[in-house]
């Protein structure tokens, strides 16, 4: 037994006093009734899965032969005289694909047992499962490597014989059955082991969310490449926490807004449910299951080994987990949604729709609702008071429409949002109150002139994202999120696409308030949580949809909502009613947005044919024909580029993973970057493209396979350091006149060889400069490059970009560099709030002894962090570097490292020290300061 730290034993005898103070204070005053608290922090994590001790009769030995899905073999195999005979053999866990798509047969005699109920219990099936017991069918299970259990006893014969028959379906690799158990029937959900409040996990280590661990892991090559090379796995969190006395007959509730995934919950050993979602959030209601006064134990067990998709989605408790307290009476969460119009440039008519929850057994009478809408300032400029009855255990929604005078618009150039406060009064008490904030625009898709935003055109500069970064993985801080749509702004882009999922809910709010337009992503077509949707998929429910609908539809921001991409039903019917299904739940949600989705082929059929807009994925050739034949459906291009480079990287090498950075490489399917944007700057009915991608990720490699273990897509690689491509965009995008200058101009050992110069600029001209002798100036073509092959000579290459008046509007400069002689650093920020979250992004330069960054260098920086912070991870932009995500040294990758440091969460100063064989350190402190978020 470990024992507790003097700090660790005060804590636990003061906090149940402070948290009560906290909590019975709180809601007595005016305005703040309702409690909500990050619990983000103390969480005790154990990596791997702990089993439970199943007891049974394992299953040694299966029969099997490939076949179809064809129901009469069911008949015929199930049949206890049938002749196996000619049958393959086959031992749990046994490959009996070897890569193969399609079906097997599984046949067993089960042994005889006496258990009153009996049960199976297969830990994985790779991939899909449909099983069947003397002919009849019991359960369809899908996933690999995802155990579940299938009851017996409706097909049971007690005296036997019980033919088991297993059809398996393989999608890719390997394929078969594992373990399987034949048990009595308990139930896996019940708590047992790290979900009993009395489980001893005071060995695990303390981790502070948003927490991924699977980018903590070694890259291997024989992990899933698409993912990263990064191996998967289980894993499991707990939290304690105090509820004071003074909550109970409240309502309470926990909300995660994100695990990667496939998470059940057990609170005090009660089970709460299962989510499967890796991208949406869960809420469950624990008022009943809580011990009021007391410490409570929460455990949840993650399982990421299966893949929604096929890039990097990494593992764990990625976003924020919130504890919320409120009146029985309350705000239903996501209950509050504000539309506008605009009938004049003088006036917006706001209709607020409120949903009021009565979560006690008794009638409370009649509340008010009182809606107040601030402006920016926080300055009351509209209001509107309601009476409404909420009978015991039911809800009711109201609708208040408001006159808002003179307002402010919001804008790409001026994100102006305004705040609705939603409060619920009795009396002169305030039960609930709820902040939501919105923006006062207009948004309209035209088939002939593409997009327009507050009655203005505006083509979609957009990039595709995965939430991935160097490091952290998919766990990603809010002001890293904030950090990256800020890059993409400086580029020139005005629009993200969330690919291919709901993103975090920080990250539209960052989209808010800088002023980005946002393509929001479902995951899955349909009720799926596969990679692709098949046939015969199931969309009755639809909750996920529902609730990134109800979570997202107040941001502005976004203008509108895809349902899914590349699917390979997007062209037939099946599709189409799928689809259908799906905009009537959106429409139901939000009538104020297009509905669409990004396809890859059958323009004009299936999903097309019920879609607001036409998503096309890549075949720019194929713009033309679709406006031709259908001149009514808006058309935008939802996916586009998948162009392939490595920051300072200027010729292939497939044996180290690495792709040219200059503008001349593309998978079959893809464009360079120019034959990117030129087909869609050319034509005003295309509202505007979504480059594949804004940041490099991991999984996907592409062209190459291991040694890369990310993609080469980014205009900005792992680390957000720009590559060539970034600068063409932002020449094309950007409202400044630049100019780049690409390769570098460190050749040593090649003087006299050609070189190919390339220029990227907006101006009219360019000229080009060797050591001040001029090599001519050539026009800029509309969308292009300019080049030039010099011979090389160490020194200084300068760009002069020039208007159509000859003025000189912008100059880039490239020098050859000394040797490498000293570190740099530049922190994104020096400040930091102590919520043990926010981090600081430290650029490490490897300079010459003029401070000029060596664009070759490859040194190896060692780094120290003391004081009020940790280490979050390191990362260099290296496609193929296999050092790990999370250490205190990284290699510089053409010159740049990253060291990425969290906040701890006492105020204080971090100290940051740098340092590499031969080379000056460098050093930098931060501040962070007192922060009440944990």
């Amino acid at each position: 037994m470990t024992h507790p730290r003097r700090w660790e034993k005060v804590f636990w005898v003061f906090a149940p006093l402070l948290l009560s103070f906290l909590f019975t204070t709180l809601p007595s005053q005016k305005g703040n009734a309702r409690v909500r608290m990050r619990l983000d922090d103390n969480w005790r994590f154990h990596l791997g899965d702990i089993p439970s001790s199943l007891q049974g009769v394992p299953i040694t030995q299966w029969y099997w032969q490939q076949g179809e899905n064809d129901p009469k073999d069911v008949i015929t195999y199930s049949n206890p005289q049938f002749d196996t005979s000619q049958w393959n053999t086959a031992t749990p866990g046994q490959d009996t694909f070897h890569g193969r798509v399609g079906y097997s047969w599984y046949r067993t005699l089960l042994p005889s047992v006496t258990y009153p109920q009996p049960m199976l219990h297969f830990d994985s099936v790779d991939d899909n499962a449909t099983v069947y017991l003397n002919g009849k069918f019991l359960l369809h299970h899908e996933g690999w490597d995802d155990p579940f259990n299938v009851p017996l006893q409706s097909a049971w014969r007690p005296n036997g014989p019980n033919v088991l028959l297993v059809l398996v379906q393989n999608t890719a690799g390997a394929g078969g059955i594992g373990n399987t158990l034949l048990m009595p029937y308990v139930n896996l959900d019940a708590a047992r082991g790290p979900a009993l409040p009395s489980y001893n996990d005071s060995q695990w280590r303390v981790v502070h969310l948003p927490h991924d661990f699977v980018v903590e892991g070694n890259y291997d090559e024989k992990a899933d490449g698409s993912h990263g090379f990064l191996p998967t796995n289980v894993a499991w969190y707990r939290k304690h926490f105090y509820i004071p006395a003074s909550a109970k007959g409240k309502s309470i509730w926990l909300y995660f807004e994100g695990i990667y995934r496939d998470s059940r919950f057990w609170l005090n050993g009660h089970f709460l449910g299962r989510h499967q979602s890796g991208y949406i959030g869960v809420r469950y209601d624990i008022s009943p299951f809580l011990h009021y006064g007391a410490w409570n134990v929460l455990a949840v067990r993650v399982d990421a080994r299966r893949a929604e998709g096929w890039w990097y989605e990494g593992g764990g408790i990625y976003r924020h987990v919130w504890l919320t307290i409120a009146d029985p009476i309350h705000i239903t969460p996501w209950g509050v949604f504000v539309t506008s119009q605009l009938p004049s440039s003088r006036q917006a008519l706001l209709t607020i729709q409120t949903t009021v929850t009565n979560a006690s057994h008794q009638s409370r009478g009649p509340v008010r609702l009182l809606s107040l809408i601030l402006d920016a300032t926080g300055q009351t400029v509209a209001r509107s008071s309601s009476t409404l009855f909420v009978p015991p255990g039911q809800t009711r929604q109201l609708v208040q429409n408001i006159s808002l005078s003179n307002p402010h618009l919001w804008s790409l150039e001026s994100p102006y949002l305004y705040t609705a406060i939603s409060r619920i009064e009795q009396g002169n008490d305030v039960l609930d109150e709820v902040k939501t904030e919105f923006g006062v625009r207009t948004i309209e898709f035209r088939a002939d002139t593409g997009f327009y935003l507050n009655g203005k055109p505006v083509k979609l500069l957009g990039t595709c994202n995965h939430q991935d970064f160097a490091g952290v993985g998919i766990a990603m801080p809010d002001n890293l999120l904030w950090w990256r749509i800020a890059k993409l702004k400086e580029m020139g882009s005005n629009a993200y696409r969330c690919s291919h999922n709901p993103p975090s809910e920080e990250l539209l709010t960052a989209c808010d308030h800088l002023g980005m337009l946002v393509m929001d992503e479902n995951r899955h077509l349909g009720d799926v949580y596969s990679p692709k949707t098949p046939h015969g998929a199931p969309y009755s429910d639809l909750s996920d949809l529902k609730a990134m609908i109800q979570r997202d539809r107040n941001h502005p921001s976004i203008i509108m909502w895809s349902m899914c991409n590349e699917e390979p039903l997007q062209g037939t019917e099946e599709g189409a009613r799928i689809f259908a299904a799906m905009k009537r739940v959106v429409l139901s949600l939000d009538p104020t947005r297009p509905v669409t989705c990004a396809m890859n082929g059958d323009w004009g059929k299936g999903i097309s044919n019920v879609e607001d807009l036409q998503g096309g994925n890549y075949n720019p050739g194929g713009y033309d024909w679709f406006h031709e034949h259908f001149p009514n459906k808006p058309f935008f291009a939802s996916e586009a580029g998948s162009t392939v480079s490595d920051r300072g990287i200027y010729e292939n090498d497939p044996q180290k993973g690495y792709v040219s950075a200059y503008d001349l490489n593309a998978p079959p399917w893809a464009q360079t970057a120019e034959d990117t944007w030129r087909p869609v700057a050319e034509r005003p009915f295309v509202a505007g493209c979504f480059v594949w991608t804004g940041f490099d990720y991991r999984g996907e490699p592409t062209p190459y396979w291991w040694p890369c273990v990310n993609s080469h897509f980014g205009l900005m690689d792992m680390c957000g350091f720009p590559k060539d491509n970034y600068y063409y965009y932002k020449a094309w995008w950007g409202d400044k006149p630049i100019v780049h200058i690409l390769p570098h101009w460190n050749w040593q050992g090649q003087e006299g060889k050609p070189i190919s110069v390339w220029c990227y600029s907006n101006a009219d001209e360019v000229e080009l400069f060797l050591n001040g002798q001029s090599l001519g100036k050539k026009p800029m073509p509309k969308w292009g490059h300019v080049e030039w092959s010099v011979p090389y000579q160490p020194g200084t290459l300068e760009a002069k970009a020039y208007n159509a008046a000859g003025q000189t509007v912008a100059t880039d400069v490239v020098e050859t560099t000394g040797p490498a002689a000293a570190l740099r650093l530049r922190p994104s920020t020096t400040t930091l709030p102590a919520d043990g979250e926010e981090v600081a992004l430290i650029e490490v330069d490897v300079v010459d002894a003029q401070g000029r960054t060596v664009p070759t260098a490859d040194n190896l920086v060692h780094f120290q962090v003391s004081g009020a912070g940790t280490i979050a991870g390191v990362g260099n932009g290296d496609p193929s570097c296999h050092q790990p995500n999370i250490a205190d040294y990284r290699s510089a990758f053409n010159g740049k490292c990253m060291l990425v440091v969290r906040a701890g969460e006492h105020a204080g100063l971090i100290h940051v020290r740098a340092s590499a064989d031969g080379l000056a350190p460098a050093e930098v402190t931060l501040t962070t300061t007192p922060s009440s978020l944990k």
